[in-house]
């Protein structure tokens, strides 16, 4: 069985479930004697601050364009058109706005606050959205990272008189637009929650890392960001289950659950304490209610899958890959998985069109190269 931490992350799609309940109080939740001081502090001021290469491209680059079309049209385009702030998606880390723009690229997240803070410094009113959609997981060593996605809507500023180039009310900047047949829902969300998803971001980044001290000052920031945040709560209690806090991962999960008792990623984690401490009758109710709520949990098939590839049964291994891409038809570690049973059954070609939608899907650069690599060396085997 495939025993994963839960977190949420928001990468390429945000999963991010609405509290139906007021937020758990925040007092006690935190024990900063627990952990050492952070590497540098955490500091939401940095967030969205500009660098002084941002100041300078909008006050040299962009000030034309600024002047001939208004500021909205004018970041749009150089957003958008290639040899100009074009970004390149990259969910390898989740940066700052001046990060992002240094690098020219980023997860959605990160691409959504870059424009946001050069935007704001336009004069541009800025408007943040929650995307819902089929929930996606993806896995960093025995963490289960759940996905989501994130966009800004950029509106005129107040008294432009340049609208006969922008006549659009609401212009919508989205980084990773739906996939073809993928539902979308969206709602509006504060900057506070902006800042918390960018805060539980990087908890859940240090912690895959291995920096659970780190982790600690992130997740604490998060919930004080926008306490209604329950993910942040999550990555908090998952800190706490690492560091060996037992008792307190087990009062923040339950204040979690408190709030939003069907939060299956809370459900998953409680159900890993109590199994921990040997609680197993508590344990087992837990794992029973989260079946109800969740009958098959992410990545089981894929897990079975892996299995019969290492009893090299490439046929079960096929049909458990199969069913994972079924629910989860984008997820790149499914169809490489799925690449690899089918070069096992000798069905080359197949494999070859796996690995490259398995490169397509992959959101990583690092990625995208491992199966490139992989991709190449079928192509030269199938032109021998």
């Amino acid at each position: 069985m495939l025993r994963c931490l839960r977190l949420v992350l928001i990468l390429p799609l945000l999963w991010l479930a609405a509290c139906a309940a007021p937020p758990p109080p925040t007092e006690s939740l935190f024990d900063d004697s627990l952990f050492a001081a952070p590497a540098r502090p955490v500091d939401a001021g940095e967030v969205f601050a500009l660098s002084e290469p941002m100041q300078r491209y909008l006050e040299q680059e962009l000030a034309r364009d600024v002047r001939r079309k208004g500021p909205r049209a004018a970041l749009v385009d150089a957003l958008y058109a290639p040899g100009r702030l074009r970004l390149d998606y990259d969910a390898q880390r989740t940066r700052n706005a001046a990060e992002a723009f240094e690098a020219r690229s980023g997860n959605c997240l990160s691409l959504v606050i870059m424009s946001a803070a050069l935007a704001r410094q336009l004069g541009l009113p800025v408007q943040f959205h929650s995307v819902q959609s089929d929930a996606g997981w993806g896995r960093s060593g025995d963490l289960l990272v759940s996905s989501g996605h994130v966009n800004l809507v950029l509106r005129h500023p107040s008294g432009d008189a340049r609208t006969r180039f922008d006549v659009v009310e609401a212009m919508l900047i989205d980084f990773e637009p739906p996939r073809p047949g993928e539902k979308q829902y969206s709602r509006s969300i504060s900057e506070s929650t902006v800042l918390a998803m960018y805060m539980n971001n990087r908890a859940a980044e240090s912690l895959a890392a291995g920096e659970v001290d780190e982790a600690y000052w992130f997740a604490r920031a998060a919930i004080e960001s926008e306490p209604t945040f329950l993910a942040a709560h999550n990555t908090l209690a998952v800190v706490y289950l690492r560091h060996g806090q037992l008792q307190r991962a087990e009062r923040v999960l339950q204040r979690l659950l408190a709030a939003e008792p069907a939060n299956t990623a809370a459900l998953a984690n409680l159900a890993r304490l109590y199994e921990k401490q040997g609680r197993t009758p508590e344990a087992a109710a837990v794992q029973q209610r989260l079946a109800r709520i969740e009958p098959v949990p992410p990545y089981h098939y894929f897990q079975l899958g892996l299995e019969a590839m290492q009893r090299r049964d490439y046929a079960q291994a096929k049909a458990m890959f199969e069913k994972e891409i079924d629910r989860a038809a984008y997820h790149h570690e499914f169809h490489f998985g799925l690449a690899l049973a089918n070069y096992g059954l000798g069905n080359v070609k197949e494999a070859q069109r796996q690995l490259g939608l398995a490169m397509k899907a992959s959101t990583r650069d690092a990625d995208r190269q491992l199966y490139a690599g992989k991709l190449e060396r079928l192509k030269a085997l199938r032109i021998q």
